[in-house]
């Protein structure tokens, strides 16, 4: 099909439907959102946190904010991180309407020619989103951090909460790296520049801690559709920084605390796990081919110390080898926890104790462990049987799969509308998946990943290829390319 003829929205609409979801949002749901009205700040141990420097970091066009934090300097070179999860299920009932879509979806979908919300957006970006200015309820999960970013005392209660500066991720990594001007929020109000060097500091400590116990360094290179108008004009990546880095080791620590507070409560729950890779094999001969030893059974301290060497060492190819290494590991997966029964632990971020709270507007896995935090605050039982959550989690995890095949696809039928005229043009590439049902190569400019159509024999994950593109088709995302040369 043309550029011409194609409507990359649509398109990405009815993928959505043959991958199982609902692109729309019920009527009886809108009808439901359209009642519902700010949720009322007061109640019985909800604490008044109006007054601290909370803020946000997101990216530049976020609207559905889940998370906001700030930090405070303690005797003892500690310090305090509050991180502050939107209190969603304060507005979103179990078994209304809005419940039962978003138990259908499980997630929202962004597939950068149009975002697919799992919540209503009256909800999602304005009733439950942590917006400036705006007084929230929240859940608060609170950790003391120590100067070699261990995390020692924390505690999980209710609070009001105001974001004070709605920041984003690459206007504050450029500040904190000194490389550009504080953003406008920031310098508006006074004393938190100080306290995002504060949280920085902070986080820095946690991201050497978690490296140093096995969590991966890994930089992959997961391209978005960007356009100017409705005209899509190319394909652009979104790389790690300091920014993106304070939020994720901010949130991995606080999902943590979550994950041992209901353990601790005698909850059950879902965790968040990555089993070790069933394709270590490759790893190891991967690591071989660069000059590195590791050993024959999956340990994630010595792959870290491998990522970590060649990322120093060449940094332009890192992202390709990260890549590699992502798809080896395999996906994670939701998992249902009873306590006193042991549970995998998340290979990747080499943390035992770990499950997703942090995104309700934008996760039902969230939605559904904010539910089992208040109920565990408030003294009550569980709201979901143990069965229940079993099957919830499996259907997540379906879910979220399903979620990554429609952004995926879309990215391919954006990068067919981007070659379709380059026909014959040759390329370097890197092998980034390799199976019997075939062998895929990305490129770089765009950032595109297609299929080897001939000459994929001896081809595997990680393998530095040449190739020419030899046809598009845009309705169904095909890039096919052929192999050029040894």
């Amino acid at each position: 099909m043309s550029v011409k003829n194609f409507d990359l929205a649509e398109g990405a609409r009815l993928v959505m439907l043959d991958a199982g979801f609902l692109p729309e949002m019920p009527a009886a749901a809108q009808r439901e959102a359209a009642q519902l009205r700010p949720a009322s700040v007061d109640g019985a141990g909800v604490r008044d946190l109006r007054t601290l420097l909370w803020s946000s970091i997101d990216n530049d066009e976020s609207r559905d904010l889940d998370q906001i934090e700030v930090a405070e300097e303690l005797p003892g070179d500690l310090v305090r991180v509050r991180v502050g999860i939107a209190e969603v299920d304060a507005l979103v009932h179990r078994g209304s309407a809005i419940d039962d879509y978003a138990a259908r979806n499980t997630c929202t979908v962004y597939t950068g020619a149009r975002i697919f919300p799992m919540l209503p957006e009256k909800l999602s970006t304005d009733l439950t989103s942590l917006a400036d200015g705006k007084e929230r309820l929240a859940i608060v999960i609170e950790m003391q951090v120590g100067t070699d970013g261990s995390v020692g005392k924390s505690d999980i209660y209710r609070a009001v909460v105001v974001n004070r500066a709605k920041l984003a991720y690459n206007g504050v990594a450029a500040w904190l790296d000194g490389t550009a001007p504080a953003p406008a929020p920031i310098t508006a109000t006074p004393g938190l520049d100080q306290n995002l060097r504060i949280q920085d500091r902070a986080a820095q400590a946690m991201k050497t801690r978690r490296h140093q116990q096995g969590a991966l360094t890994l930089e992959t290179i997961e391209p978005r559709p960007v356009f100017a108008g409705d005209s899509l004009t190319d394909l652009r990546s979104d790389r790690k920084n300091r920014a993106t880095e304070l939020i994720e080791d901010f949130m991995v620590g606080a999902n943590g605390v979550t994950a041992r507070y209901l353990a601790q409560k005698g909850f059950p729950a879902l965790r968040r796990v990555l089993r070790s890779p069933e394709r270590w094999a490759r790893i190891v001969d991967l690591a071989r081919d660069l000059g590195e030893n590791l050993p024959p059974h999956p340990d994630s301290q010595a792959l870290q110390e491998f990522l970590e060497k060649r990322r120093q060492a060449d940094p332009v190819r890192f992202p390709d080898l990260s890549l590699s290494v992502v798809k080896l590991l395999g996906r994670g997966e939701y998992v249902l926890e009873i306590p006193g029964q042991p549970v995998d632990g998340h290979f990747g971020l080499a943390v035992r104790d770990y499950t997703h709270s942090t995104a309700p507007n934008r996760r039902f896995p969230d939605l559904l462990t904010q539910r089992l935090l208040k109920a565990a605050l408030s003294g009550t039982p569980a709201p979901y049987r143990k069965d229940e959550l079993g099957e919830l989690a499996r259907h997540c995890t379906e879910q979220e799969d399903n979620a990554t095949k429609v952004e995926r696809q879309v990215r391919k039928s954006a990068a067919a509308l981007l070659l379709e005229s380059r026909v014959g043009e040759r390329f370097d590439g890197i092998v980034t998946g390799a199976s019997p049902k075939g062998t895929w190569v990305r490129i770089d400019n765009p950032a595109a990943e297609g299929k080897v159509v001939r000459g994929y024999k001896g081809l595997d994950v990680g393998d530095h290829v040449a190739v020419e593109l030899v046809d598009t088709d845009v309705e169904r995302g095909f890039v096919d390319f052929a192999r050029v040369g040894k």
